[in-house]
């Protein structure tokens, strides 16, 4: 079977590929790899998200999909420079089923000296209790939309009250669509930007988040 950068274990082999990209003003060399989503480069996608918004204000935040860490990380970074103490209530986590992204993103953030800002595990691997004021996402579209669904649901509803997802989605991947499910799932979500065919969306807790 095909392997997809969304399997628990790829199975091509691992060739590490490391990379320079800049996100929100700040230089981050990463290492990507084979088997990894956006191997070698900042995908289209993400960069449009970048560019439509700013980090987020200290808190939790959780990278959904973080692959090799590249918008915790950027997170972390943005932090980093403005100031904001590493722990005190502050810090990211990136959550990713592919076990090689989870490797490179540790290795990414302790090589940009930001472990002790960002952390990233695989889903069983998060805590059931943990919740955050950010999800922020470049969601793995392809994965087929109940998946998505069911992914989405799952991780929104550890939004805190008052928090907020922030994602991309490609126009032509369903990015309006899904703007208008999750609003009628309890999550209301607006466009806030948008470039180069991709929507950046923002969903706010609504009655099913975590209280």
């Amino acid at each position: 079977m095909t392997d997809h950068y969304f399997s628990a274990d790829p199975s091509a082999p691992f060739t590490r590929e490391p990379f320079t990209c800049q996100v929100w003003g700040q230089r981050l060399d990463l290492v990507s790899g084979a088997g990894v989503y956006s191997r070698g480069h900042l995908d289209i996608g993400t960069a449009v998200l970048f560019r439509e918004t700013e980090p987020p204000e200290p808190g939790q935040v959780l990278d959904l999909g973080t692959g090799y860490g590249v918008i915790g990380l950027g997170v972390a970074a943005a932090w980093r420079v403005r100031g904001v103490p590493a722990g005190a209530g502050s810090g990211v986590t990136g959550v990713e089923v592919n076990q090689r992204a989870v490797l490179l993103a540790n290795e990414n953030a302790r090589r940009l000296g930001l472990a002790d800002r960002f952390g990233a595990s695989t889903p069983d691997q998060v805590p059931g209790e943990a919740t955050y004021d950010e999800i922020w996402s470049n969601p793995p579209i392809r994965i087929g939309k109940q998946a998505l669904h069911d992914l989405l649901l799952h991780w929104l509803a550890r939004l805190r009250p008052d928090g907020r997802a922030v994602m991309v989605v490609g126009k032509n991947l369903g990015g309006d669509s899904l703007q208008a499910w999750l609003t009628v799932q309890g999550y209301p979500t607006t466009r806030i930007g948008g470039a180069k065919g991709f929507r950046v969306l923002e969903a706010r807790a609504g009655a099913s988040s975590a209280g």
